[in-house]
C-alpha cells in the first residue's frame, strides 16, 4: 500500500490560515514585518517564530524566579511569573480555538507581557516607577518594548529579538492600552487585535483564578471565605454535584479552580461571539476602527468578576505577609538603585559601558528590572553586607 507523505511549508501555512481562520481574524502572512527585514521561514509562519523567539530569550528564562503573588522562595508550588505566563497561553489558545482565531498569535502575545516585568512583581514596578519619576517614570508595557526592541541580544546585525510588528504593539497596548504616551508606529486611536485583547482578558482570568489557589495553599483564605463569592460558589457547587462531597481538599480546590475558569472561558467566548456579530465585524480593519473593544465579558459576569477581584485584594495582596514582602521588596530595590546612581562604577560592565551613551538612570533600571527575586536579593546583601563574598 503506497503511502502519503506531506510537508507543510510557509505558503501551505499561509493557505490553511486563509481557509480555516475567521474573517477577523489576524493571518501571518498579512503582518507588518519587522523592523529588520529578515527573510521567512520555510516552515514557520512569522508569529510561530516570534513565539519561538520568545520563548528562548533570557528574559523569558528570568520568569521563573520572578513573583506573581508569592515570592518564590516561600514554596515549591506557588506560581512565579513563568507559571503564570504558561497557563495565560493556555487560556488565551483555548479561546482563540473556539473563536477561529490565529493560535500562534495568541500564543505569542500570551508569552511576551512579563517580559520586562522587574522582580516582586507589582510592588518592584511600583518602587521602579517612583524612583524614576523624575526621569519619565517606569511603565511595564514601554519596558518590556525595550527588552525585546533592544536589550536582548540575540542576533550579530541588530538588537533585540525582531518581532513582528503585531506582537510589539499587542506589548504596548497590553492591559490599560490607553494609559501613557504610545511611539508614533503604534497609533494609540486603533483597538488592538482581537487576539490581543483575548490575551489580555486571559490574563486577568487567569491570575484571578490561580490567586484563589495560592491563596488557599497559603492559608490566607479558606473555602468557607470563598463560599461568600458567588463565582465560587457556582463553580464549587457545580463540582460537588458532579463528583460527591467527599473529596479531600486538594482535589476540590483544583476541580472549582478548573470550573472557575471555565465558566468565565465559556461566558467570554460567548459575549464576544454575540459583540462581533451585533457590530458586523468581518475584518482586521473592523476589529481596528471599532469605538472601543470587542472582546468582553457580559455584564452579570463583570459584576461576579469584580466581587472575586474585590475579595482577592483584601484577603490575599492586602494579607499582612503579602504587605510585609512588598515593603521588604521596595527598599532592597530602593537601596540598591540610590547606590549605583551614588556609583555608577559599581554596575557590571555590560551596563556600565553604556553610562555614556544612555541615561545613567536608564541603565540602573534596565540592570535592575532584569533581576529575578533572588538575584536583586543577593545583589543587596553583596552591595550593603561587610560579611558577603563579592
Amino acid at each position: 500500500m503506497a503511502e502519503d507523505y506531506f510537508l507543510i511549508d510557509i505558503d501551505a501555512i499561509h493557505e490553511r490560515e486563509d481557509a480555516t481562520l475567521a474573517s477577523y481574524a489576524m493571518r501571518s502572512s498579512q503582518s507588518r514585518g519587522r523592523q529588520y527585514p529578515e527573510p521567512d521561514s520555510p516552515y514557520r509562519s512569522a508569529f510561530q517564530r516570534d513565539r519561538d523567539r520568545i520563548i528562548h530569550s533570557t528574559a523569558f528564562r528570568r520568569l521563573e524566579y520572578k513573583t506573581q503573588v508569592f515570592v518564590n522562595h516561600e514554596g515549591d508550588h506557588y506560581r512565579t511569573r513563568l507559571t503564570h505566563t504558561l497557563e495565560v497561553a493556555q487560556v488565551s489558545r483555548s479561546i482563540a480555538r473556539a473563536l477561529v482565531l490565529n493560535e500562534d498569535l495568541c500564543d505569542a502575545i500570551s508569552l511576551s507581557p512579563d517580559l520586562g516585568h522587574p522582580p516582586f512583581g507589582h510592588s518592584g514596578e511600583d518602587a521602579l516607577d517612583e524612583l524614576m519619576k523624575a526621569h519619565g517614570g517606569f511603565n511595564h508595557n514601554a519596558h518590556t518594548l525595550r527588552v525585546v526592541d533592544v536589550l536582548e541580544k540575540r542576533h550579530s546585525e541588530f538588537d533585540g529579538l525582531n518581532l513582528s510588528w503585531e506582537i510589539r504593539e499587542s506589548i504596548i497596548k497590553h492591559g490599560d492600552h490607553f494609559a501613557g504616551t504610545h511611539p508614533d508606529e503604534f497609533a494609540s486611536g486603533l483597538q488592538p487585535l482581537l487576539e490581543a485583547q483575548l490575551s489580555d482578558l486571559a490574563d486577568s482570568l487567569a491570575y484571578s483564578s490561580h490567586d484563589i489557589d495560592d491563596g488557599l495553599r497559603a492559608k490566607f483564605i479558606t473555602f468557607e471565605d470563598l463560599r461568600g463569592i458567588s463565582l465560587w460558589a457556582e463553580a464549587e457547587e457545580e463540582v460537588l454535584g458532579q463528583l460527591g462531597t467527599g473529596l479531600d481538599a486538594k482535589t476540590l480546590a483544583a476541580r472549582a479552580v478548573s470550573r472557575l475558569i471555565d465558566l468565565q472561558i465559556q461566558d467570554l467566548v460567548e459575549t464576544t461571539i454575540c459583540g462581533l456579530k451585533d457590530n458586523s465585524i468581518s475584518s482586521v480593519e473592523d476589529v481596528r476602527q471599532h469605538p472601543g473593544l470587542l472582546a468582553g465579558f457580559s455584564g452579570e459576569m463583570v459584576t461576579k468578576r469584580k466581587q472575586l477581584k474585590e475579595f482577592l485584594y483584601s484577603r490575599v495582596y492586602r494579607h499582612y505577609r503579602t504587605m510585609k514582602m512588598q515593603e521588604k521588596a521596595k527598599r532592597f530595590i530602593r537601596d540598591i538603585f540610590t547606590e549605583y546612581a551614588r556609583d555608577p562604577r559599581q554596575l557590571p560592565p555590560d551596563y556600565a559601558r553604556h553610562v555614556d551613551d544612555d541615561d545613567l538612570y536608564q541603565v540602573i533600571t534596565d540592570y535592575i528590572a532584569g533581576m529575578t527575586d533572588r538575584f536583586c536579593q543577593d545583589e543587596y546583601r553583596r552591595l550593603f553586607h561587610p560579611y558577603e563574598r563579592i
